[in-house]
């Protein structure tokens, strides 16, 4: 299945508290887990105003859907073409 990351923009996202980040991850997972296997979180990086998350879905259109049943903006949707890391550089 296709990876996708999506870059959400929530202004102030990067100052809540843990216990505020955990509901904002449990509302994603009830979320996944009525949608089903089709699509999958992988992992979500936090900066000051945004989110980027990693999904891997069959299609964009269930990254939408989830975006749009979990109450989270998905201002931009992309599809991972390649994955690097140091070990890329390696023979």
């Amino acid at each position: 299945m296709p990876k996708y990351v999506v870059e959400r923009e929530m202004p102030g996202i990067g100052q809540l508290s843990l216990a505020e980040l955990r509901a904002v991850s449990q509302n994603s997972c009830c979320v996944l887990s009525e949608m089903g296997a089709q699509i999958q979180w992988v992992e979500s990086y936090i900066t000051d105003d945004k989110i980027y998350g990693v999904f891997i879905a069959e299609n964009e259109e269930l990254v939408c859907q989830h975006a749009l049943q979990s109450g989270f903006p998905a201002n931009h949707i992309s599809v991972i073409a390649a994955i690097i890391d140091p070990s890329t550089a390696e023979g």
